[in-house]
């Protein structure tokens, strides 16, 4: 769904007219009541399970209304359909708070297939539907969300290049460092760094991602390399809050190493960017650091008796019942990117989807 354009408003006996715009009986749509407004609706109408599964997403009516290009009031009244349609409160309301009642928890997961199958049936008859990666025709809103370096890196970068092979084609990037909720928040594809496939989804391998031991040259002057990892116990790390231990394999099996140092972050760029101030080492994953090493700014660590752990960019979709074609060709420019930038050692391009 394109949440930019505006919802339909259906009334009796009248065609279709759009939200903000619209005279049903005479009667500006902004000025009608509540009953007046849910007396002039046909059944259940698809575009306001898109809007209800929005404010599940966002947990509020203001930010809902802000996301769909349209006022609080008016979303408050197409909830209110919705809710005069199915004969349940879908939320709890207060002045401070928004929650799901059980009913509303009970109708979410049918809103989500409702829409993918709406979305679905669009995709097998739009132009874009045999499009391919870097082709022209594919068109439609590609919502992604993906963490912040690796969005900035990587997923940037595809995109654009696909927005200029396909003009029709939009997209809409959400950033986040945390794992949102992709089929309550409506997006086509979640980009994420694990170790193996995300438990309980549907996703597909797009790259690997190895940990990389790395220090800028300025440290490495002054205070050398560790060979192994004991060695890197006695140096200056620079942690990222989730990283109290880093990840090695030593003969196959997993193993920790415990390390120290002034300074520690919750963000990838403030490590990075203390490691290449000369702070002292870091681990971060390849694609969080590779054009630092490209341009000289960071150099690899490597030891003799452990390898940093290997970890995957993992493309996470919604459902497996469709795959729209635009996803699959922005997970083939994604593949093609990993491939041409990368010359980490080891590195192979993950399988096709």
């Amino acid at each position: 769904m394109n949440t930019s354009d505006t919802f339909p408003l259906k009334a009796k006996g009248d065609p279709i007219v759009a939200a903000g715009s619209s005279l049903v009986d005479g009667v500006a749509e902004d000025e009608f009541d509540d009953k007046h407004y849910i007396d002039h609706r046909y059944i259940m109408d698809l575009e306001d399970v898109a809007l209800f599964r929005a404010i599940a997403s966002v947990g509020s009516l203001s930010a809902a209304a802000r996301q769909t290009g349209t006022s609080p009031m008016l979303v408050s009244r197409r909830l209110a359909g919705l809710e005069a349609e199915l004969n349940a409160r879908l939320f709890h309301r207060t002045t401070r708070a928004l929650s799901l009642t059980q009913e509303g928890e009970a109708f979410l997961p049918h809103a989500v297939t409702l829409l993918e199958a709406r979305d679905s049936a669009m995709a097998s008859v739009s132009s874009g539907s045999s499009g391919r990666s870097g082709g022209a025709g594919l068109s439609g809103v590609l919502k992604i969300t993906a963490p912040n370096v690796i969005g900035h890196t990587v997923v940037v970068p595809v995109a654009a290049r696909l927005i200029a092979d396909n003009p029709a084609l939009r997209v809409d990037l959400t950033l986040s460092d945390g794992v949102i909720d992709i089929a309550t928040a409506g997006l086509d594809v979640a980009v994420r760094v694990a170790e193996m496939k995300p438990s309980g989804m549907i996703a597909t391998r797009v790259a690997d991602n190895p940990f990389t031991l790395i220090a800028s040259p300025g440290y490495v002057a002054r205070l050398g390399k560790p060979a192994t990892a004991e060695e890197l116990m006695d140096h200056a790390c620079i942690r990222l809050h989730a990283m109290e231990t880093w990840p090695f394999t030593r003969g196959g099996e997993a193993h920790r190493v415990r390390i120290r140092g002034p300074l520690s972050a919750n963000t990838v760029d403030a490590v990075r960017a203390a490691c290449i101030a000369g702070v002292g080492i870091a681990m971060l994953t390849y694609w969080d650091v590779h054009k630092q090493i490209e341009r000289g700014e960071l150099q690899r660590i490597y030891l003799t008796d452990v390898e940093p752990r290997e970890v995957g960019i993992w493309a996470v979709f919604p459902s497996r019942s469709h795959v729209p074609a635009r996803v699959r060709a922005f997970i083939d420019a994604m593949r093609e990117s990993c491939l041409a930038g990368s010359d980490a050692p080891g590195w192979d391009p993950a399988s096709p989807l």
